[in-house]
């Protein structure tokens, strides 16, 4: 049996769709699974053992193209029995539909009655995870999902590893703490600057160094966290924001003794490659996308106002970050990986 994937957009949410590549796998012991995805994605496909192929997508986020569409369908005629629509858009059923595969499944979504023939109806109190909605479409309407659910885990190569480790100079002499500060949603999901500091600066006084990560965008917020550091502390911090490949991100980040992010797709890699994580929320809930592993510990105010699950806070505080203080971030950390701590 061959299934196609239409995968999703994000980073997290690609990790976390590897809990449906598990769940098809225990279905159809013998199935093969491809996944059409935006070329961003192949670093983290090519980490799953459950994945055949990652396929190129080459249309933009939200863009029509459907000529394009049109071409990519022809290319998969005749090669699966099955396809599921991950994205609830109208566009993301668009392929499968062209390519006359003869089963397509997903949930209802954008007015997509025709283009899927297998289309199910979210219950969202039955399935409050988005992991559960993933997992599901594996299995046939109103089928109770195995427990215990499967974690993302994607693996790591000793050689590759090595590599990222000498291209950027690093070295495992002493523990290192990856900060993921960044989050590509909006302002909301980002722990102050001043706090992610206030914690580097705890672990580098106890020998330990830290690694920051994120996209180009997150290049200056980096900047910003090292420029709070003391002379003689700042040194022991490297941003490495915009520097790395995912793939470099991913081998490097497998090296961390721990790490502390938002919620965010760096998160989700962590978490997926088994390192002690604090995640840091406050505008959304780990009640609907949890980092998946067993070293995590969740860190939230909880305020009345949160999570609102906006871009930016409409109240104009951030008072859900903002006043997320980094003793317990600390704290966390410390019960992660034991270790005495003077926090001030």
């Amino acid at each position: 049996m061959n299934i196609l994937i239409i995968g999703p957009s994000w980073v997290g949410d690609m990790v976390m769709a590897q809990t449906l590549f598990a769940c098809l796998k225990q279905r159809h012991r013998d199935c093969e699974i491809d996944v059409l995805a935006p070329d961003w994605s192949r670093p983290i496909l090519e980490r799953m053992p459950e994945v055949r192929q990652a396929l190129s997508f080459p249309v933009g986020h939200g863009a029509l193209e459907m000529a394009t569409r049109r071409k990519i369908a022809q290319g998969l005629r005749g090669r699966y029995d099955q396809a599921i629509v991950l994205p609830n858009s109208l566009k993301s059923a668009l392929v499968p539909f062209f390519a006359g595969i003869p089963k397509r499944t997903g949930w209802r979504g954008e007015m997509r009655f025709g283009l899927l023939n297998d289309i199910r109806k979210l219950d969202k109190a039955r399935y409050p995870l988005m992991i559960e909605r993933f997992m599901a479409l594996a299995f046939e309407p109103g089928a109770t999902l195995p427990e215990p659910y499967p974690q993302p885990a994607l693996r790591i190569e000793t050689q590759s590893r090595e590599a990222a480790l000498a291209k950027f100079g690093l070295s495992l002499d002493r523990p290192a703490l990856a900060l993921c500060p960044g989050a590509e949603f909006g302002e909301s999901k980002r722990w102050p600057s001043e706090h992610f500091a206030k914690v580097a600066e705890l672990k580098i006084r106890q020998g330990w160094q830290v690694w920051l990560f994120g996209s180009k965008n997150d290049r200056e917020v980096g900047e910003d966290i090292r420029a709070r550091l003391i002379p003689g502390l700042r040194e022991e911090a490297i941003n490495l924001s915009g520097e790395t490949s995912l793939a470099e991100v991913i081998d490097l980040l497998s090296c961390a003794e721990a790490v502390v992010s938002n919620d965010s797709g760096l998160m989700h890699v962590a978490a997926a490659v088994a390192r002690p994580l604090v995640a840091v929320y406050g505008s959304t809930s780990p009640a609907f996308t949890p980092p998946l592993s067993q070293q995590v510990e969740v860190v939230r105010l909880g305020l009345d106002c949160s999570p609102c699950f906006e871009r930016t806070c409409r109240f104009g505080h951030n008072n859900c970050m903002r006043e997320l203080k980094p003793r317990p971030v600390v704290e966390a950390l410390d019960r992660l990986v034991p270790q005495p701590v003077e926090v001030r």
